[in-house]
């Protein structure tokens, strides 16, 4: 096997045969002591049954419930998809989800999960009434039940990100055929700039991932492979460019060792979506709220904390990019 399908939190890669940048542990003990060094070092889209999973601690799932609930004003539910850790997640967006139960007069809970997919799958049965996805998530989710946009971030005055190929500041990687038979980090397998962007990269080359890296690993968030990739566990990854920009603003000593090789064409931000079913009197309520929030106080705090300058309204075609690179790679969703 040339990959090792796993949360970040339980991750062993395969050892690769020369220039090994992680240990190979033959014992039990030895290697649980090395998952536990992996979740210290690294903790802060198919479908989930075809991923193994070691659970060493349980992730946050959310914010703490409410036990005493009005009747008449049911928790409203947000789901983020695990872009970055879910500990990360929660410290990030508090404000925000005070801000929201404050505009929206009822309780706000947090839902995470580990993978894309689930996010998805949470939205389209409604057990989510609002989600904040990544792009390749949306496309998806748009085609197989209706996903709709409500709003989109915009960060230094532009609503686009784009892919980067990130490698350790001190290598001598310059370019991503410079990858061939290195470490690879990829993040969910329904991520556009995590996997499908790399994925298009490697079948304009020719190649797929077994062909081309020596091992290849899924972190199931940005902020775990730039970390992979700062701590030297992994030699390149591909993440969010607004998820590194974030990242290196939190923590500055990333910048010296993370450096960026290459980078995709841009492509409309990450989504804030609901389901279609959504009360349509609510959606329009969610949207102002959200198109309107940068002109107050405590909504200009709440986008601070996200390193978001506002919310704008979305356009699906600038999503079309990503359509074009999952027909020219004939995507498979099986991660």
């Amino acid at each position: 096997m040339r990959e090792f399908r796993a949360p970040i939190f339980s991750l062993i890669p395969p050892r690769p045969k020369s220039d090994s940048l992680v240990p190979h542990y033959t014992s039990t003990s030895r290697a649980l002591a090395f998952l536990l060094i992996l979740a210290f070092l690294l903790a802060g889209c198919q479908r989930p049954p075809e991923y193994r999973r070691v659970t060493l601690s349980s992730s946050a799932k959310g914010l703490p419930t409410h036990n005493n609930r009005d009747p008449e004003k049911p928790p409203f539910r947000l789901a983020i998809s695990s872009v970055v850790s879910p500990k990360e997640t929660i410290r990030s967006y508090q404000a925000l989800i005070t801000y929201l139960s404050q505009k929206l007069g009822r309780p706000v809970e947090l839902v995470q999960r580990g993978t894309y997919a689930e996010t998805n799958d949470l939205l389209q049965s409604g057990n989510v009434d609002l989600a904040m996805v990544c792009t390749y998530a949306y496309i998806l989710g748009h085609r197989e039940f209706g996903m709709e946009l409500l709003a989109v971030p915009k960060v230094a005055g532009k609503a686009v990100y784009e892919s980067n190929i990130i490698v350790s500041a001190d290598s001598n990687l310059k370019d991503f055929r410079d990858l061939r038979g290195k470490v690879f980090a990829f993040t969910d397998p329904i991520s556009f700039s995590g996997t499908l962007y790399p994925t298009y990269l490697l079948s304009k080359m020719g190649e797929t991932r077994e062909s081309f890296f020596q091992r290849y690993i899924f972190t199931y968030s940005h902020d775990n492979s730039i970390k992979a990739v700062g701590e030297k566990l992994v030699h390149a990854a591909a993440v969010d460019s607004l998820i590194l920009d974030y990242a290196l603003a939190k923590n500055p000593a990333y910048r010296n060792k993370i450096r960026v090789i290459g980078s995709s064409p841009s492509v409309g931000s990450p989504p804030v979506v609901v389901n279609p079913n959504l009360d349509k009197t609510l959606k329009d309520k969610l949207q102002a709220i959200l198109l309107e929030m940068h002109n107050d106080p405590q909504g200009q705090e709440a986008l601070r904390e996200i390193m978001v300058d506002r919310f704008a309204l979305p356009d699906d075609r600038a999503y079309d990019f990503i359509r074009q690179i999952e027909k020219a790679t004939k995507w498979e969703k099986r991660g």
